[in-house]
């Protein structure tokens, strides 16, 4: 039986942090033996916030290491940079004649994204997101692409324009749909909603466990919870919030100490980075490994795009053909 296809993946910042993992990389690594999947380093996407393109290479070697060393097989799923593809943008060209600017306007991710970056001049790239978005899952067919539910209006998109596609030309791609992942946003340890590296608020998988631990004494408690002895509010501290994903054993037994006054924020940071750590622990030595091996980094990259290439490659084989332009 032949397996369904998945397009996942992310634009290449550098190192990932726990935010990463919790929210697609433990996921990812699930889907891999259910599905045939495909993970995108997407580089044409980091150009939307920032034209500073030294560093594209090198993030998406970092990049590519985290997926490794968190367990994402390159045999099962290949690992490609979205630029070294050339059928993604001619893809995207055609899918842009399928849908209009005020659909776009529409999205409600791009309202958000003005907002979180401050953006004051929408540029194409802003708006024509969700249509390289499609393009890069409709050139492997992809049935399924796992998202949170704020990313859900962008996987809409992608099926109109397949469906506008198939309709006006004839059946070549298939309606994708969401595969909602439950996976929780882990808050910064700033307490900001979200973990970010340009927020200076994230424990990375590459971190050490010295350094895990530092960073934990900085993160935000509860603001009432003065010493040892004052009863504490686990569901607003960041800390206890960690515990839930990487403690859940102990976790309970944390709430009502908590609660109680019996567990002190010093303690309880400690504990939370010792698990943080032992949880990291085969992620982190791993990628000590991995970093020595740029030329078996390379061959991977170079594998991954070539099994990518002809899949994409025979896609618009056929999409010419329908179109009876090639």
């Amino acid at each position: 039986m032949t397996k369904k296809i998945i397009l996942s993946g992310m634009r290449p910042t550098g190192r990932l942090h726990i935010g990463h993992f919790v929210g697609a990389l433990e996921n990812w690594i699930k889907l891999q033996n259910e599905y045939q999947n495909y993970h995108l380093i997407a580089d044409y996407h980091v150009l939307t916030t920032s034209l500073n393109t030294k560093n594209i290479y090198q993030d998406s070697l970092d990049m590519l290491i985290d997926w490794i060393a968190a367990g994402i097989d390159p045999e099962k799923s290949p690992m490609f940079r979205q630029s070294q593809i050339k059928e993604h943008t001619e893809l995207q060209l055609i899918f842009a004649m399928l849908v209009t600017v005020n659909r776009l306007e529409r999205n409600p991710t791009l309202k958000d994204q003005v907002r979180d970056l401050s953006i004051e001049n929408v540029i194409y790239g802003h708006l024509g997101y969700p249509v390289l978005q499609a393009a890069d899952i409709l050139l492997y067919k992809g049935n399924y692409v796992p998202v949170g539910e704020d990313q859900v209006p962008h996987v809409e998109i992608t099926r109109e324009i397949a469906r506008k596609f198939n309709n006006a030309f004839g059946e070549v791609f298939p309606e994708c749909e969401p595969l909602l992942t439950k996976s929780p946003r882990l808050i910064g340890l700033d307490g900001n909603s979200k973990m970010s590296k340009s927020l200076g608020n994230t424990i990375l998988l590459s971190d050490s466990p010295e350094e895990i631990t530092l960073k934990l004494r900085k993160a935000v408690t509860d603001t009432q919870k003065q010493r040892k002895g004052d009863p504490g509010r686990p569901e607003v501290c960041v800390v206890f919030s960690y515990h839930k994903h990487f403690n859940t054993d102990e976790a309970p037994a944390i709430d009502s100490d908590c609660r109680e006054g019996k567990l002190g924020c010093v303690d309880c940071k400690l504990k939370c980075a010792a698990k943080i750590s032992e949880f990291l622990s085969p992620v982190y030595n791993r990628r000590k490994e991995l970093e020595n091996k740029t030329n078996y980094l390379i061959e991977t990259l170079i594998n991954g795009e070539q099994r990518a290439r002809e899949k994409a490659v025979e896609t618009m084989k056929e999409v010419r053909s329908v179109m009876q332009i090639g």
